[in-house]
């Protein structure tokens, strides 16, 4: 088997960084010796955004928060599922993990970056989220590994009983917020129920085949 291809090295803002490597035609983004994304295992991604889409009320102009970029593969669903008209914004905190999707994995991303309803910001997604006015349709995020974050101490705290009433704040009334995580969370699906969100929990295959790890996504809808 060919071994793994150390790519490029990204510095988290407020310490920890990440490792992309490369083998073959597959990619993998890493923090430390824990693997956070695989090009192969990318069917949570896409599931993340098609759950969310499901429940969204019927609009011609939705806009969508997304909050991380990764391999790209959640902004691409969001692409194929919403009109021509929709807004998408995608806050991604790395900067390298932007020059990325245009360099070593401009095949993984295709003209997704360059697509007019996207745009990407390098910026924290909590300060996204504190600025929504209007507030968007729908909030995706996939920061980190979850609510019990590896990265960043400030991820604890987006995830917290504050942060998650700002992704309230956020999100129009009717609307939805799906979040991502590699396991399960009994306590993070209380708090989401505690901050104004009707809450359903799906087990998710990280393979496109829906086979694969298991992750969680839960899908709230604002009350």
């Amino acid at each position: 088997m060919n071994p793994w291809i150390h790519l490029d090295t990204a510095q988290i803002p407020g310490g920890g960084e990440l490792r992309l490597m490369q083998r073959g035609q597959d990619y993998s983004i890493m923090s430390g010796s824990i693997e956070l994304m695989n090009s192969r295992l990318y069917g949570s991604e896409v599931a993340l955004c098609d759950l969310a889409v499901a429940k969204l009320p019927p609009s011609k102009a939705p806009r969508m928060l997304i909050g991380g970029l990764g391999m790209g593969f959640t902004v691409r669903a969001a692409l194929a599922a919403l009109p021509k008209e929709a807004q998408i914004t995608v806050a991604e905190l790395v900067p390298q993990v932007i020059d990325w999707g245009r360099t070593h994995m401009a095949r993984l991303y295709g003209d997704s970056l360059d697509d007019p309803r996207a745009r990407v910001v390098l910026t924290d997604v909590a300060d996204l989220l504190a600025a929504a006015k209007p507030p968007y349709d729908v909030i995706l995020m996939d920061v980190d590994n979850g609510p019990d974050g590896l990265n960043r101490d400030a991820n604890d705290g987006l995830y917290s009983v504050a942060g998650l009433a700002a992704m309230r704040r956020a999100v129009k009334t009717g609307g939805v917020l799906a979040v991502w995580s590699a396991g399960p969370d009994q306590a993070f699906a209380g708090r989401l129920r505690r901050a104004g969100f009707a809450v359903t929990e799906h087990r998710v295959g990280a393979s496109p085949s829906g086979k694969g790890p298991r992750h969680i996504i839960w899908v709230g809808v604002a009350r």
